[in-house]
């Protein structure tokens, strides 16, 4: 076993991250493998020295790699060396020479408050609040305002929605619990309308699935745990009724529950906590888009606004 596969089994079994980041790393690990064989003849890459883990890198920019992929790969590399050097197999990390290209700062993409309360005024969902003669639709219907509701009512991420159990779920007091990155659990409150939301997609779901194998809380037409594929068309279809933007993923939904929410007053620590974000650097990016609410509050208040 090489070193680049000691330390995906030491991310996976060890470190205990999700399968999309080992599978993140994984592929990072690979590309550069492969670029040390091509032009080092190299097949260790715990061998490799600054200078080829920067021609790499400049390989990757000059084939217009953005420069935040560039430094999700210097992320990777940087973990790894640093596994190296805790397992002794290493003195002094290659990267402490290696810089990380500048990133052009790009605001979150949000949908207005207006548009978002014509979504859940106007949007077809299969017509689940007036009933419909197939338990298909009326089920398919439910699921997917609830889908919508919660994202935009929790700002969870899409593999956080996936993941949900039923056991996840306290209607009683409104609160889900999420697994989040890095395995880190977190609860999350939800408004008090969702509680018949939920209510009604369980009982739509036992009329029109009833045989389920497992206690996944979103499935299929089918049955089977929903995936984040069909959450994303899901997501893309209502978002298309109300938005013109490129952009139409959960994690748009995920930026306006947190835009609305500062733009509302909500503290950004406690933002920061509902979002599970390590950081707080990462919450303020937030604080970019309540632009319009400070001009707002500009014109009221300056003698010669």
């Amino acid at each position: 076993m090489n070193s680049s596969e000691s330390f995906i089994r030491y991310l996976r079994f060890e470190k205990r991250c999700s399968p999309h980041t080992v599978t993140a790393y994984e592929n990072d690990m690979l590309q550069f493998s492969t670029y040390l064989k091509e032009q080092y003849e190299m097949d260790e890459p715990m061998d490799a020295e600054h200078t080829m883990i920067r021609s790499w890198l400049v390989q990757l920019m000059e084939k217009k790699v953005s420069a935040r992929s560039v430094n999700r790969k210097i992320s990777s590399l940087r973990t790894y060396f640093n596994f190296l050097q805790k397992n002794r197999k290493m003195k002094r990390s290659p990267m402490l020479k290696i810089l990380r290209p500048k990133e052009a700062k790009k605001l979150p993409v949000f949908i207005d408050e207006q548009r978002i309360e014509m979504l859940f005024d106007n949007a077809d969902f299969g017509d689940v609040r007036q009933g419909t003669d197939s338990p298909r639709r009326r089920f398919t219907a439910a699921r997917d305002r609830l889908i919508m509701e919660l994202f935009y009512a929790t700002g969870m991420r899409l593999s956080e929605l996936c993941d949900i159990k039923e056991k996840n779920i306290d209607v009683y007091n409104c609160t889900v619990k999420v697994l989040g990155k890095r395995n880190k659990e977190r609860i999350i409150p939800f408004t008090e309308a969702l509680k018949k939301l939920f209510t009604g997609y369980r009982s739509e779901r036992r009329k029109a699935v009833p045989d389920i194998s497992h206690d996944y809380f979103f499935v299929t037409d089918d049955g089977k745990k929903i995936y984040p594929k069909m959450v994303y068309r899901i997501v893309n279809k209502y978002l298309g009724m109300v938005s013109t933007s490129e952009k139409k993923s959960p994690h748009v939904l995920r930026h306006t529950f947190a835009t609305h929410m500062l733009n509302n007053g909500a503290d950004i620590n406690s933002i920061k906590e509902i979002l599970g974000h390590a950081n707080l650097a990462a919450t303020q990016v937030y604080t970019h888009n309540t632009i319009e609410k400070l001009k707002k509050v500009y014109k009221q208040a300056h003698p010669r606004a």
